[in-house]
């Protein structure tokens, strides 16, 4: 009799969940919350921070090519979960990351027609939450095909924010533009979002493997998922089973602490390579600035940059100051008018059997461009054979490229289709031993986490603008703007510290001083990171020394302040050892800027070097003066940075 009753009761329970309510899932410590609920059987969420709504009822689901996953739906099932653990970064910018949630999973079924099943998965962490979609393997849904994604991000009230146009530009190559939300046109995510003056917001993605790249349409103050499509129109294929990326929001009272936020890395799954002891992060140099700048060329000729000889001479300069690498863009038939690529042989100039020897006798590696021009398939046909012939050689990095608007010719790079391809190129180089560089990627999501050879990615209107662009180069804002826009999506390959400012295209030059070009060696982090300049314009510069020193991984990443465009400071601290490093820019504006040695160990005498602005300093008319000074510091102390317009300064600090 009592087990019918508590029977009865359960049904009960779950007929009440069927036709009402309100699911909620909170963060751990409450300050987050997100409830879900069906209203005339359309699946809705809505998010507070601080028991404010800051995401009004947002609709959910799937308009499927046979028909709608988004509404006639009643929950059947409600699982719960909770998580708190800590894992160890392979490299990163924490030598260990928390991962703290709360998790609800609500089983839907449509009450008509076929009645088709779907899972929602919410993670609620105390600084962001993540949601994904689940199509479960079901009798009458073994085709799937996704016309539209009906998520919605319905903001409680209109707020200006960053971003980039998806219409109007490539490979992600856009400058960050500050508008109210409903003034936008169709965007990329990452979106940063000042909902108000004591709350950030970043909407994102993690763990895009086998699906579309999520954008977002405005409609006033709400943003609609606008994933990107085949070029049948169609968004995204499964079979069987489907599981959608997680979808991310993260919150932070300040903007500084939407950088240091990892919630994107946690909802990505653990590191699915049993031998890392080969990937290795660190700091090369190239031939890419002075092809760039136009004195040497991409292909074969007079002034061909990949020449063995060349080639060389970066070496020994990368031996001589600690590089790890050398790259070489140009190595390659297939950059030159009309030639056929092919990354099975090099160029007759270029001996790179004697290039590797070479290099592996100096404690170097060389670093080849694998520039497909779009050819997803060429390279899918080739890369094994490449991967085994560069690994044999020694080779354990390789720069992949996919300079055109189509991939294939047909499909859009951030389609389920170059997503797709992407993932065959990092499975592939993983099972050689080769980490990558990708250059004109789909936007990272945190993949580096499972296939942690993924190293760096550019997707960034990146320090090449500064040489060519004939509307000037980046602005002097750009680079304290991505560390709070793009920099949230993943390491980047921006390319700094650039010393020479020599005009190729007249008014096109980096925007700062020399010493801001030190400063983003700490402030955008990249594991394996480029000195872009070519080698003689670092010859007998003091500055380089700075550069020699600096690692590019790190134990702990603290963010004493910053403003969207404005300024920032990054203090870091190396791995396996006691120094930090601490790199502050500003935008067109002269400032002073005071960071705090808090995080030092107390009762400890540091020693800091500063690279900073010289006292005529100006990115405009002279941006190469810099002081170099020493000081003794301790943990009660403050730095007083005096940074000229478009200024910064670099220092490390190491214990006495």
């Amino acid at each position: 009799m009592i087990h019918r009753y508590i029977l009865l009761l359960l049904t009960m329970m779950l007929c009440g969940f069927t036709h009402a309510a309100k699911i909620l899932t909170q963060s751990p410590d409450g300050v987050l919350a997100v409830t879900f609920q069906i209203n005339k059987g359309i699946p809705y969420y809505k998010v507070s921070w601080q028991k404010e709504e800051v995401l009004s009822l947002s609709r959910m689901g799937y308009v499927l090519a046979d028909g709608a996953l988004d509404q006639d739906f009643k929950v059947v099932g409600v699982k719960r979960n909770s998580h708190d653990a800590k894992w160890h970064e392979l490299y990163g910018e924490e030598d260990s990351v928390r991962s703290h949630y709360n998790e609800t999973t609500i089983m839907l079924q449509q009450t008509r027609g076929l009645k088709r099943k779907l899972n929602i998965v919410f993670r609620v962490f105390n600084d962001g939450i993540g949601f994904r979609y689940v199509i479960p393997q079901q009798s009458g849904l073994h085709k799937i095909a996704i016309s539209e994604e009906q998520t919605q991000f319905n903001l409680s009230h209109d707020a200006p924010a960053w971003s980039i146009s998806l219409n109007h530009i490539e490979y992600y190559e856009g400058k960050y533009e500050k508008s109210l939300i409903s003034q936008k046109d169709t965007i990329c995510t990452p979106l940063t979002i000042e909902y108000s003056p004591r709350l950030y917001m970043a909407i994102h993605e993690a763990a895009l493997e086998d699906y579309a790249t999520l954008n977002l349409t405005p409609r006033g103050n709400h943003l609609v998922a606008a994933l990107t499509p085949w070029s049948d129109g169609m968004k995204v294929y499964g079979e069987n089973r489907l599981q959608s990326p997680w979808r991310t929001i993260i919150f932070s009272p300040t903007a500084a602490g939407l950088i240091t936020n990892r919630v994107m890395l946690n909802l990505n799954e653990p590191c699915k390579i049993e031998d890392t002891s080969w990937i290795e992060p660190g700091r090369y140099i190239g031939i890419w600035w002075s092809i760039h700048q136009k004195k040497n060329t991409w292909e074969m000729g007079p002034h061909h940059g990949a020449t063995t000889e060349n080639v060389k001479r970066y070496i020994d300069f990368a031996a001589k100051h600690g590089f790890s690498g050398v790259l070489s863009e140009g190595w390659n038939p297939g950059w030159g008018k009309g030639e056929k690529v092919t990354y099975l042989k090099a160029y007759p100039d270029f001996n790179i059997e004697e290039v590797n020897r070479y290099a592996l006798q100096k404690g170097v590696r060389w670093i080849g461009h694998m520039e497909s021009w779009g050819q997803g398939k060429l390279i899918e046909k080739e890369m094994d054979k490449a991967f085994s012939w560069f690994h044999s050689m020694g080779v354990n990095a390789v720069k992949t490229g996919y300079v055109g608007k189509l991939m294939d010719g047909r499909e859009k790079p951030s389609s389920q289709y170059g997503i797709r391809h992407y993932r065959k190129v990092i499975e592939c180089a993983a099972k050689h031993q080769i980490m990558i560089d990708n250059h004109e990627p789909a936007m990272p999501t945190g993949i580096c986490r499972t296939y942690p050879n993924l190293m760096t990615q550019e997707g960034v209107r990146g320090q090449e603008y500064n040489a060519w662009d004939v509307r000037g180069g980046n602005l002097p804002e750009h680079t304290v703007t991505i560390p709070f826009t793009r920099c949230l999506a993943g390491p980047i390959d921006f390319t700094p510290a650039i010393f020479n400012f020599n005009e190729v295209v007249k008014g096109t030059r980096p925007h700062s001083t020399l010493a801001k070009q030190l400063a983003e060696f700490v402030v955008l982090y990249s594991p394996l990171q480029m000195a872009a300049d070519a080698i003689e314009n670092y010859e007998g510069q003091p500055a380089l020394t700075f550069i020699e020193s600096c690692p590019t991984t790190w134990s702990k990443t603290i963010i004493p302040h910053g403003e969207i465009g404005q300024y920032i400071t990054v203090c870091r601290k190396e791995r396996g050892g006691n120094r930090w490093f601490v790199g502050s820019m500003t935008n067109a504006d002269s400032r002073t800027l005071d960071v705090k040695l808090d995080f030092l160990d107390k009762g400890k005498v540091y020693r800091a070097v500063i690279y900073e602005d010289g006292a005529d300093a100006d990115f405009e008319t002279n941006p190469y003066p810099m002081h170099i000074r020493q000081i003794e510091v301790k943990a009660n102390d403050t730095l007083h940075l005096k940074l000229a317009r478009s200024g910064g300064a670099a220092i490390r600090i190491e214990e006495i």
